[in-house]
């Protein structure tokens, strides 16, 4: 019976393999000739390779971009998209007009290669590929694949806003600076004099009557201030129920969650416009509306109940015991930055800079959170002294949104610890699963060499991940992206020879692994975006709103529908990366080119301009004295994160650029 149960199989997987329509084979990055279009993957018909050489032609003539196409089967040497790509480009020598779109056929990879000195930015070449190259490749419309790419570059510099603007940014940084004083002295005390609520705009046209480009921007801009609002509002929820109890906060909690769910629904619509579907102008116009809409009223949510929740702190009549409080919290932070950094170098020792960097500055900036927060204790000590109430209440009420920050900082650095150990732990156990599907696929048949070039693949990926692993600068969650990659091609060769049980079994934990990196991914951006949202913009916060989306539907359906789940984790992942770099643009912006950059780059350590430096970062300075309400932390983020070519590049000022840029992915 064994015996004719192996026959049986050895039938079914050589009529599987026998049906195979070419040798997928592995390749090293290629050598560029006259061709803009090279085709070693024999996805396009000779028509297709013409047509798509007269559109990079023609790309060419009209501007002073140039794109190379390469298809190939799989990438190798390296086996990461971006890695491949980049390595193509700079072997042969591409400038910074010059752009490369890599696509692996068979293992479903691409990425459009571009330097960060050149016309495109980097923000744009994601646009590119996510919303004009990606959807093309899903349906395997490969030749489209190069249409798409040649549009969406030649819309990005003619529509572009240009670069240089250093020296005007220098100018818009020191009027900033100047209007943060403005800001607080008199908006505060209008405010608290004439009661003006903080997120109503007064004045203007109807949106009716406002072209289409303003209303997306004043709609990235309401969604920016209103998600500062939020968290700024969830944050003083949570220290007035520490301080009252959840009775006395009843109303007010259900203020905040109401503007939640409205931000939620304003984000969602904003991700629709965002995406690869082409929208009418009736469909833009009404949800920019609507999402203004949904801003607006969670705005109005909020500032109804700020007076009352002004009043519930009472600051001003239980100044001293708040000011003590918030010493012993300014305390407790204080001591945890000792505890993240000692956390930061072991982690430093083990991990390569790359895993790390999401949390690399964390220590300096919990420190200047937390020398902001003595800056506010001492002027509200001085205010207690000298009887006014209210100017202490202000100063306690920063102290507290730095400390609050100052302790995420410090717990991220420990929580992404966390998830790169879990990460080595997946890494490992893949490693196994993988080995053994190569001993499994090698006895099997062969004879188009499919098998062979599968696992050929596989064990060069194996031989990377094992080498990461025991070096002295590991990287896990990015190898667990390598190994999961191959993993997807070997099933495709070993699946039939497992049975059902086996092959359940491996699917769950394939979904368990891409959930938890998923979530350790969002969590990454989460952090990242709260503790330095005075400089982020509406295209993270979008991004990181639907990626967090996203792993709801996995997780809930991780148990009734793993196919689907892996779709939706798998998207989450993506979404957040994205939302991190984004993030991580806009705040290079801001230190390098923009407020920061005014004083020599990073904010000096525990110096005046370092403290307040960092609470504009962090969205504390404005934001915390205007009672939770619209607050201006976005100012310092854009707003135009719908319109597409505005701000500068990180990269834009100085001389040479860099072709490192988190994008592509698979299709």
């Amino acid at each position: 019976m064994r015996a004719l149960r192996a026959l049986g199989l050895t039938a079914a997987l050589a009529a599987v393999f026998s049906g195979a329509a070419m040798a997928a084979s592995a390749t090293d990055p290629v050598t560029l000739g006259s061709a803009h279009v090279v085709d070693e993957a024999g996805v396009l018909s000779s028509s297709q390779l013409a047509a798509a050489e007269q559109r990079t032609q023609k790309l060419s003539d009209d501007t002073d971009v140039d794109l190379w196409v390469v298809y190939v089967p799989t990438f190798t040497n390296p086996s990461s998209s971006e890695d491949w790509a980049n390595q193509t480009a700079r072997d042969n020598g591409l400038g910074p007009n010059q752009y490369l779109l890599a696509i692996a056929v068979d293992s479903r990879q691409f990425y459009l290669s571009g330097d960060s000195s050149g016309p495109v930015s980097g923000d744009q070449l994601s646009t590119i590929e996510q919303q004009h190259i990606q959807p093309r490749l899903a349906a395997d419309d490969w030749a489209g694949a190069t249409t798409a790419a040649v549009d969406g570059l030649n819309a990005a510099v003619g529509g572009g806003a240009g670069g240089g603007g250093g020296f005007v940014w220098a100018i818009v940084g020191i009027l900033v600076v100047i209007a943060i004083v403005v800001i607080i002295v008199v908006v505060v005390r209008s405010r608290r004099r004439n009661g003006v609520p903080g997120g109503a705009q007064t004045g203007g046209p109807p949106l009716e009557q406002v072209d289409t480009d303003e209303l997306a921007r004043r709609a990235s801009s309401a969604l920016v201030q209103t998600d500062d609002a939020v968290r700024t509002s969830d944050q003083e929820l949570e220290f007035a129920r520490a301080q009252f109890g959840d009775a006395a906060t009843t109303e007010f909690a259900a203020a905040l969650a109401q503007a939640k769910a409205n931000l939620d629904q304003a984000f969602a619509l904003k991700q629709q416009l965002d995406d690869a579907v082409k929208d009418s102008e009736e469909e833009t116009r009404a949800w920019n509306a609507q999402i203004i809409d949904l801003c607006e009223r969670s705005n109005q949510s909020l500032d109804e109940k700020a007076a009352a929740f002004d009043d519930l702190r009472k600051l001003e009549q239980n100044a001293p015991e708040a000011f003590a409080r918030a010493q012993q919290e300014r305390a407790a932070a204080a001591s945890g930055v000792d505890t993240a950094a000692q956390r930061l170098t072991t982690l430093s020792a083990s991990y390569a800079p790359e895993a790390l960097a999401t949390v690399a500055d964390n220590v300096e900036q919990a420190k200047q959170r937390i020398a902001f927060a003595d800056q506010q204790l001492a002027a509200a000590e001085g205010a207690i002294g000298s009887g006014d109430g209210g100017q202490a209440a202000v100063g306690i009420r920063a102290a507290e949104q730095a400390i609050a920050q100052a302790k995420l900082l410090e717990d991220a650095v420990d929580k992404l610890g966390t998830d790169l150990a879990e990460g080595e732990k997946s890494v490992a156990a893949l490693i196994q699963e993988l080995e053994a599907d190569v001993a499994a696929g090698s006895a099997l048949p062969d004879p188009d060499g499919r098998v062979a070039a599968v696992i050929t693949t596989v064990t060069t990926q194996l031989t990377a991940a094992k080498a990461d692993l025991a070096g002295p600068a590991r990287h896990p969650l990015a190898t667990l992206k390598g190994l999961e990659a191959v993993n997807a091609q070997i099933d495709g060769v070993v699946q039939g020879a497992r049975d059902a049980a086996a092959q359940e079994q491996r699917s769950r934990q394939m979904l368990g692994q891409v959930i938890m990196q998923a979530q350790a991914q969002v969590s990454a951006a989460e952090d990242y975006i709260s503790a330095r949202r005075g400089a982020i913009g509406a295209e993270a916060r979008t991004r990181l709103a639907q990626a967090g989306a996203e792993l709801v539907q996995a997780q809930q359906l991780q148990a009734s529908d793993a196919t689907t789940a892996m779709q939706h984790a798998q998207r989450a992942d993506q979404l957040a990366g994205q939302a991190l770099q984004s993030a991580q643009g806009d705040v290079g912006e801001f230190e390098g080119g923009g407020i920061g950059g005014m004083f020599g780059g990073a904010p000096a350590r525990g110096g005046s301009g370092g403290g307040m430096l960092g609470a504009v970062l962090g969205g504390i300075v404005i934001n915390s004295l205007l009672s939770g309400g619209g607050g201006g932390g976005g100012m310092f983020g854009g707003g135009s994160g719908g319109g597409g070519g505005g701000g500068f590049s990180p990269g834009s000022f100085g001389g040479g650029g860099t072709r490192s840029r988190r994008g592509g992915g698979r299709f």
